[in-house]
């Protein structure tokens, strides 16, 4: 059976003992240590660049190598997904964020922190394939945008706990504490994914799962005009994204005078908005009857947005960091909600999400790069505004999607 369709069985034979809501409770919460996983390093970035003695363009790899392995494995995870089922690719991406997190934990140099990113890189592209095709097959269509727009908040969660909780753990522990927290609560992920969906009754594919059916899956879903223009938008997202908001803490601590833990808690407001504005994008695609209207006006507002953190001090630099997560936050919900409407079977969800997380880890390896490119010829202000370009170019290409 194909990624997808594994993923049904959740709907189709969990219903007497599992509920779909516990199963999205366990996805959020795997999908969840993973982003905090990748986030370990922006809130730490000045911390990391003192204790390697490594400048701004050395410290943008600890997110590009990240990025870089989810790249590579975005659509060999929805093969491996279309192979395996959600119980052992979900068991697998889990595991080696423990492994990637006890590897960057005892790194002795920054050679061996890269490798240990690398590693949890793995486990974040995995799970972002697995996950959402879960979550979106055991709810009904006309009941998706809610469920998703909660799983859609994975991301801004995940960073509001790492900014809140990483600089002062740090502090007080040392910075290898933040990776070690990682693999212990990846840890416990690994056995709540295996214990929920084995309950479920996903404990592996149907029929042994095929190889050649899951590539001839992958083909078909990344067949249509349409799922490329959504791979396209969140491509150009991630890059503005990841470019603009990598280095806010160290334009903080650089240019504002603040303090680690300060820069930290102050950016984390963004974060609070992004899980605000997720949710109320799931509810409100559902409401109105149109992803792509959602996703369409958040990438039109949020393309000033991303300027505020840079050009606002005092209470406006909060209310600009809050206002700015509020308004993207709703287009990772809008478009994962999006996907199964572009393709042409709900069995290929696995696929589309697959190349979502092609243009996802495709962005977020060049954005932190193109923005520390940039910095040194047009400064703090004009390298944010460059990537709001990249905003509203992800609109317009939005827009031509043929989607619900």
């Amino acid at each position: 059976m194909t990624s997808t369709g594994s993923a049904t069985r959740v709907r189709e034979t969990s219903a007497p003992s599992v509920s779909p809501w516990l199963v999205l409770a366990v996805a959020f919460y795997v999908s969840v240590v993973a982003v905090m996983a990748q986030f370990a390093a922006p809130p730490l970035m000045p911390v990391l660049m003192d204790a390697f003695r490594i400048d701004i363009t050395q410290a943008s790899s600890l997110m590009s190598v990240f990025a870089v392995t989810g790249l590579i494995l975005a659509l060999p995870a929805g093969l491996v997904l279309g192979r395996f089922g959600p119980l052992v690719t979900g068991l697998v991406a889990s595991a080696t964020v423990v492994a990637g997190s006890v590897l960057a934990a005892a790194a002795p140099d920054f050679g061996v922190l890269l490798a240990g990113r690398a590693v949890q890189g793995i486990g974040m592209g995995l799970i972002g394939v697995t996950a959402p095709a879960v979550v979106a097959a055991a709810f009904s269509p006309d009941r998706r945008g809610t469920p998703m727009g909660i799983w859609a908040m994975w991301v801004p969660v995940g960073s509001l706990l790492m900014y809140l909780i990483g600089p002062s753990l740090a502090v007080a522990m040392g910075w290898s504490a933040v990776w070690w927290l990682t693999a212990i609560l990846a840890a416990i992920g690994l056995f709540a994914w295996v214990a929920v969906l084995g309950a479920a009754g996903l404990r592996g594919v149907p029929g042994g799962g095929s190889a050649r059916r899951a590539l001839a899956d992958l083909r078909d879903g990344l067949a249509g005009r349409d799922i490329w223009l959504l791979v396209a938008v969140f491509a150009l997202f991630a890059t503005a994204n990841g470019a603009a908001n990598t280095f806010i803490a160290v334009f903080l601590t650089k240019e504002r005078g603040f303090d680690v833990t300060g820069a930290a808690a102050i950016s984390s407001l963004a974060m609070v908005g992004m899980a605000v504005g997720s949710l109320a994008a799931g509810v409100i695609g559902d409401r109105i009857g149109s992803r792509r209207r959602v996703y369409t006006v958040a990438l039109l507002l949020s393309a000033p947005l991303l300027m505020l953190p840079y050009v606002t001090t005092g209470p406006l630099l909060a209310v600009g960091l809050l206002l700015f997560g509020t308004v993207t936050g709703a287009i990772p919900s809008a478009v994962f909600a999006a996907v199964p409407d572009a393709l042409p079977h709900p069995r290929l969800g696995g696929a589309g999400m697959a190349g979502i997380m092609l243009g996802q880890n495709g962005g977020f390896v060049v954005g932190p790069i193109l923005f520390a490119a940039l910095l040194p010829f047009l400064g703090w202000q004009a390298s944010a505004a460059a990537s709001g370009v990249l905003l509203v170019a992800a609109a317009g290409v939005g827009w031509r999607a043929r989607v619900r």
